[in-house]
């Protein structure tokens, strides 16, 4: 699924009154709220859906495939999604 198709979904669950701008307008929202959570607190906690959280990756020695010569890595932040029982349940 990807973000249109999303908030088609998200337009038939709000009902008829419910514009596809409105619709895209509340995934919208969703997202940024969850990108500023992730920002300010670290992780966001959707009970029986999954937790959004910022985990960091050590500094490592990677290999170009092109011409296989060793590169470095640096360490940075990345952001992990662990799913929670009620989405592990559909699965």
């Amino acid at each position: 699924m990807n973000k249109a198709e999303l908030v088609i979904e998200v337009q038939k669950q709000l009902g008829k009154d419910t514009s596809k701008a409105q619709a895209e307008r509340a995934v919208d929202a969703f997202l940024d709220a969850v990108k500023k959570g992730v920002k300010k607190d670290k992780a966001v906690q959707l009970i029986g859906f999954g937790t959004f959280s910022v985990t960091k990756r050590a500094a490592r020695t990677g290999v170009n495939p092109k011409t296989g010569e060793k590169i470095k890595i640096a360490a940075s932040k990345t952001v992990k999604f662990k799913p929670g029982a009620g989405l592990k349940g559909i699965l």
